[in-house]
């Protein structure tokens, strides 16, 4: 009877603690019905402007930040496919975004979004959760992430607030233009250069003269 009432106990314990450590991993996860403000990206990068400025917002508003990775599908493989290359790439961009976030201040609902094309994965996400803003990047030069036409689909058929930033132009690598010396200073330079050679030259000629007078007078006498 006392080895019974001692397994009880233990197993009480057991799941009182299991229970403490699962309700404290949800108190990381974002409350029902607190703001929530997507921003999806793709193509294996998220611009830190981007980035940054949905952060600002979420502090702002006390929301809940939900990086959204959307994993293009090709034809070629079924929708369900696990295309685990594409998802070593969006699992660590996901944790740099959290961390980020989290040294903000910021909760983070993170995931994956599979669909054939940018607009498909945002609709197939639209239809099961809400959200109260969307920020994405917009397109840029490269053939990674939003096309001109993922953009403009977007603004026409997002079912909230959106807000398209320009990520930061990449700039060119910058030159050292070479080290040029002043042209008044090279002036200067020869000018003092020629008086110098000017007055080796005279020195010389009065050498050679007073050589000339004391032979002269040697010849003389």
């Amino acid at each position: 009877m006392i080895a019974a009432v001692i397994a009880l106990a233990s197993l009480a314990a057991v799941l009182g603690i299991a229970l403490f450590a699962r309700s404290g991993f949800r108190l990381r996860r974002p409350r029902p019905g607190a703001n929530r403000i997507l921003v999806p990206f793709t193509g294996g990068n998220l611009d830190k402007t981007v980035l940054d400025a949905a952060i600002k917002l979420a502090q702002a508003e006390s929301a809940t930040l939900v990086p959204a990775y959307l994993l293009l599908v090709p034809l070629r493989y079924p929708e369900d496919s696990p295309l685990r290359d594409e998802v070593g790439v969006a699992l660590p961009l996901l944790e740099a975004v959290e961390h980020a976030a989290l040294r903000a201040g910021v909760p983070v609902d993170a995931r994956i979004e599979k669909g054939r094309s940018a607009t498909h994965a945002l609709r197939r996400l639209w239809d099961v959760e809400q959200f109260d803003r969307i920020i994405a990047p917009a397109p840029t030069n490269g053939s990674s992430g939003f096309s001109l036409k993922d953009a403009t689909w977007l603004l026409a058929n997002s079912p909230t607030e959106t807000i398209v930033l320009k990520p930061t132009p990449q700039q060119p690598p910058t030159r050292r233009s070479p080290i040029r010396v002043p042209a008044a200073l090279s002036r200067r330079r020869g000018t003092r250069a020629n008086v110098a050679d000017a007055g080796s030259t005279r020195l010389a000629e009065s050498k050679a003269h007073a050589e000339v007078r004391d032979r002269s007078h040697v010849g003389v006498g």
